[in-house]
């Protein structure tokens, strides 16, 4: 057997030999609640293994009783002795230790994706989504911090599922980080193995930027959640190119991707409804000053909703109590609603992202630790009701769409057959449309999503000169988006959207995105702003292959293929972006979605100059090229004309198109001969 001395004499790299001491919780933090203990002997000796394998030998038997401890009550090992005294929180970039610049920026990200203001569960590394987590444990982040801290320009930190395996030499036009999270092999890519595979400490669900350290607090969503909100309402409510004001939007859950529904719905123009069961989360809205009034009195709410629509201003309202309440009293009112929809973590529906109507929220909490089958049996029942009421305020004029949560899935898996369109399974949509169908589909087919980046400094007035930088470079008379985009940016210091670091994001495209970066570097290269980090969402027109929302208008048959997410992952790492991931899940759940990301460094250099001008066309143009493949006539005409206009070379392979008639006429007649 190796000898433990002798491996810690080969580790330069590795946790200091004294124990932390054990540190209090502070009052008032949300925690995540117990996500069951379902391991059997052997594999719970796997996992105490597992978690005390970044641990000096001399600690084990004072570890082993804790660990034990923490997998029996909380369904997870977080090693709560070893994290962070105190809050944390994202400081300027010249407070953090690093031989590069690199490694102190990620250093500074995974900071701002654990800030007690921004993550949903601080103590047990989640940042959003319910289970997004930044990775496993607190041994892996003290390790992860420890490679940032030692990288240089010439090597790659590789992580696996939250797992640092370690520092390996490369160049310098070459990533400095690798991240994968959560991938499993197909025979069990599913929910149930892959929750043993993280009881066990060795998978990491990393939703789409927390994993990926790249999360920008709930302003990316806001953002998101104004374009959808403004373009459904523009689409199915008429409004033309206005604003939504005279409008109602009702919806559910405030938690850190959906607590931006009321404050984009404010920035829209609409009135909002949001139901809420934790009142924790309604709290932090309030104090944000992105929910004005919170009630847990239904007449009160429709009250104030009926004014506010009738003076048409853009009150945001929080219901305290459940979504399933709320619905089936609008309904049974007849209370006229115009956009209708939910975004509470169903892709976790059983494991705590969807609180089940006639219990409350600490009831929830227990039944998930302590009785999983009677918790299943009552979000199954809920469900029925809640997609009972949609179907009751749709037909009274309601226009709902699945905001990309699997929510219509969560249905369907709850067993409602008919929510499918082939009364069978999900592979040719629902009923009801996905907020990718019917709006933000043909958006993302020109090539626009969620580009975003971070002032390293910190400093607000840096954050200032790259807003007004950005606002150059777009045309807002070339498309609608690009106005829409152009007036985001304008009044976004007015809308007091950064809630930890000076982020930003809008949406743009593989032109605008490139010039825009290209801007920011040259900015940095003159010592007019500090460093920044450039990324995006993972849901972007390459990033994501998810049939029930990224993929969910391409109608060729390959909307359940994964290619173009681990295209845009290799060609992004080929390139040289500074950090890329690729994450199974995402927004949808382990299995029904796969996702890659990036962050890239701008140091003013000319070296990142040719990766920006490389790296940002594919990133976008990779997506844009498959959409198009699948006969998407705003990809198409992207495509045509970048194959006319690029002076790179470049070439998409454009799809010829059939006559439809023909098409029928002889699939007809071949099924007529059949029979």
């Amino acid at each position: 057997m190796i000898d433990n001395a002798e491996i810690a004499g080969v580790m330069k790299i590795r946790l200091a030999d004294e124990l932390p001491v054990q540190e209090e919780f502070l009052p008032g933090i949300r925690r995540a609640p117990d996500r069951g203990f379902r391991l059997s002997r052997s594999q719970t000796e796997t996992a105490l293994k597992n978690a005390l394998r970044y641990i000096p030998e001399q600690h084990h038997q004072l570890l082993i009783p804790e660990f034990l401890q923490e997998l029996k009550s909380r369904g997870r090992i977080y090693g709560y002795r070893y994290r962070p005294h105190g809050l944390i929180k994202a400081k300027a970039i010249d407070q953090y230790q690093g031989n590069c610049l690199a490694g102190k920026a990620f250093q500074l990200m995974i900071d701002n994706n654990l800030d007690f203001d921004i993550a949903l569960y601080p103590y047990e590394l989640v940042t959003y989504g319910e289970t997004g987590s930044v990775c496993q444990n607190w041994m892996q982040l003290r390790l992860i911090k420890k490679y940032l801290q030692a990288m240089s320009e010439e090597q790659t930190l590789v992580m696996q599922s939250g797992h640092p395996l370690g520092l390996f030499k490369s160049d310098p036009d070459q990533p400095r980080v690798i991240i994968s999270n959560g991938l499993m092999v197909g025979l069990y890519d599913n929910p149930d193995d892959w929750e043993i595979a993280a009881q066990m400490g060795v998978s990491s669900y990393g939703q789409m930027t927390a994993g990926g350290w790249m999360y920008i607090g709930p302003q990316g969503i806001v953002h998101g959640t104004y374009n959808t909100l403004l373009n459904g309402g523009r689409k199915m409510c008429g409004v033309g190119t206005g604003n939504l004001a005279g409008l109602l939007f009702v919806t559910s859950g405030l938690g850190g991707m959906s607590g931006a529904q009321p404050k984009a719905a404010k920035i829209a123009g609409a009135v909002s409804i949001t139901a809420e069961v934790d009142l924790s989360r309604i709290n932090t809205r309030k104090e944000q000053g992105w929910v004005d009034v919170v009630s847990d009195n239904l007449d009160e709410i429709l009250n104030i909703a009926d004014k506010s629509r009738a003076a048409r201003d853009n009150s945001s309202i929080a219901y305290h109590g459940n979504v399933v309440d709320l619905l089936e009293y609008l309904a049974e009112k007849k209370f006229p609603v115009d956009l209708l929809s939910d975004q509470t973590s169903c892709h976790v529906v059983y494991d705590g992202g969807y609180c089940p109507q006639g219990i409350d929220f600490a009831e929830r909490t227990r039944l998930l630790g302590t009785d999983r089958p009677l918790f299943k049996s009552l979000v199954d029942k809920s469900l029925h009701r809640h997609y009972a009421a949609i179907q009751k305020l749709s037909e009274q004029g309601a226009y709902f769409f699945d905001y990309g949560n699997a929510f219509l899935k969560a249905v369907f898996d709850a067993g409602v057959t008919e929510v499918v369109k082939n009364g069978v399974d999900g592979k040719d949509g629902f009923v009801f449309p996905s907020y990718f169908e019917d709006i933000m589909g043909p958006i993302f087919d020109y090539g626009y999503g969620p580009f975003r980046w971070v002032c390293l400094s910190g400093r607000p007035e840096d954050l200032a000169k790259t807003d007004r930088a950005a606002m150059s470079c777009i045309d807002p008379n070339r498309r609608l988006e690009d106005r829409d985009n152009y007036m985001w940016i304008k009044e976004a210091r007015a809308n007091n959207l950064v809630v930890g670091s000076q982020a930003r994001i809008l949406y743009s495209d593989a032109g605008g995105r490139t010039a825009i970066a290209l801007k920011f570097n040259e900015m940095v290269r003159r010592g007019e702003v500090g460093p920044i980090i450039i990324g995006r969402d993972h849901h972007d027109p390459g990033g994501t292959d998810s049939p029930f929302r990224e993929t969910a208008n391409i109608c060729d048959g390959s909307n359940v293929c994964a290619d173009m997410a681990t295209h845009c992952f290799a060609g992004n790492a080929a390139r040289g972006m500074s950090l890329v991931a690729l994450h199974n899940g995402g927004g949808t759940g382990i299995g029904k979605a796969i996702n890659g990301g990036f962050a890239m460094v701008l140091d003013g250099s000319l070296r990142v100059d040719e990766i920006l001008a490389s790296a940002i066309s594919w990133d976008v143009m990779g997506g844009v090229a498959r959409r198009n493949w699948a006969r998407n006539p705003n990809a198409m005409q992207v495509a045509m004309a970048y194959n006319g206009e690029n002076e790179n070379h470049d070439q998409i392979t454009i799809p010829f198109q059939t006559d439809e008639g023909q098409i029928a006429e002889a699939v007809a007649l071949l099924f007529s001969e059949s029979d």
